[in-house]
């Protein structure tokens, strides 16, 4: 088979192959979930009825390349309430099917093929497929866990050449929860575009806010992504954004509407029910946020009991991102884990972290079952 996947190997990994046999376990717990919708917490049902309802009697498609108008003005309106606020006009929003459409847009949008785009190691481990489609290189810059993951200069400014396009941020990054809080003088040396996801924004932790990236650095060009997957728990209605700021935005508008008109990838159902969203859902973002520090202020108060184990509170996101200091190899503590303990983490390795021993926990998970995994966790160390 011809294509860029020819060699790729699609069986199931180690760990994959124990998950499925764990998961049939009664006593199964999974650690690692990041849908709401499977972790019982579901948007309000009244809201989303509410929502749809106009579109019913008019059910007139009449596509925009940007999207639709009153969504993109209510996500303008949303980035004016963010603490620090940012002006994005409704003109320079464009409306996508989710984050990882608008990341393939704009590696589309910014490189060729064989250009690069500098990415965050520790990463996730979409970049590297999305890459892969739009064969572009990621060269990854550093971050240094000593200081709270935030991101190394020095790799910085060692990555790029001649054919480096744009930079990746995210923040809160995923997994480990860091935060970009001021500007960069690095990023601002490079005088890059910015790819900046900020969808798990809604949710600080560590932090009291979390400024828009376009605020630290107007002078770049910096595409901010979010979507409402994480931000109102809505997965299953597939829209995202990408809403454009800073210096020379203008020279990239006219290519970006043409990209995303020839895919018109967003429902327009899903588009008309936002301005109804957002006026009304922020109640349940705020039963998410309950939700998750919550979980995150039990898994500290356990896990820190432990010596084996080093853990700190992240500025924001819902995961935690824990060394385990017994140097077990990742693989086979996830392993017996799952064998021995009935437990599903993740590996530090799938998010291209190296060097030390580190699972990924989410917090989203309910109150009851994370104390419980976490105590059997704890013990197996």
């Amino acid at each position: 088979m011809a294509g860029f996947y020819s060699d790729f190997d699609f069986a199931a990994n180690r760990i994959e192959h124990e998950f499925r046999k764990a998961e049939k376990q009664k006593d199964f717990i999974n650690l690692a979930g990041s849908n709401p919708t499977i972790e019982g917490l579901i948007f309000p049902p009244g809201i989303l009825k509410k929502a749809a309802e106009p579109y019913w009697s008019k059910r007139r498609y009449d596509p925009d390349p940007k999207g639709l108008a009153s969504a993109r003005q209510v996500i303008s309106d949303y980035y004016m309430g963010r603490v620090p606020a940012i002006e994005l006009a409704a003109d320079n929003i464009f409306i996508t099917a989710s984050t990882s459409e608008s990341y393939g847009l704009l590696f589309a949008l910014l490189a060729d093929p064989g250009d690069n785009l500098l990415a965050p190691k520790v990463s996730y481990p979409l970049f590297e497929h999305l890459a892969a489609i739009h064969h572009v290189e990621l060269r990854t810059y550093d971050m240094d866990e000593n200081n709270g993951w935030q991101i190394k200069a020095d790799s910085l400014l060692s990555g790029p050449d001649d054919r480096t396009r744009g930079v990746i941020v995210v923040s809160p990054h995923n997994p480990t929860g860091m935060v970009v809080k001021e500007a960069i003088p690095a990023l601002r040396s490079l005088g890059l575009p910015v790819i900046c996801d900020e969808v798990f924004t809604e949710f600080p932790c560590g932090v009291t806010n979390i400024p828009p990236f376009g605020v630290l650095h107007p002078e770049l060009p910096v595409f901010h992504l979010n979507g409402i997957s994480k931000m109102f728990g809505l997965p299953d209605l597939k829209l995202g954004w990408i809403a454009l700021s800073g210096a020379g935005v203008k020279d990239y508008e006219k290519r970006l509407e043409l990209l995303n008109d020839t895919y018109l990838g967003a429902n327009y159902l899903a588009q008309s029910m936002l301005p109804v969203i957002f006026a009304e859902g922020m109640g349940f973002v705020e039963q998410m946020r309950t939700r998750f520090r919550s979980g995150i202020d039990l898994a500290l108060a356990l896990l820190s009991k432990n010596h084996g184990i080093k853990v700190c509170r992240p500025d924001g996101g819902y995961y935690l991102f824990p060394e385990i200091k017994t140097r077990e190899d990742e693989e086979e503590l996830v392993l017996r884990l799952l064998k021995s303990h009935g437990i599903l983490v993740y590996p530090g390795y799938f998010y291209d972290c190296e060097g030390k021993t580190h699972i990924m926990i989410s917090c989203l998970t309910e109150n009851w079952k994370l104390i419980e995994g976490l105590e059997r966790i704890i013990a197996a160390i």
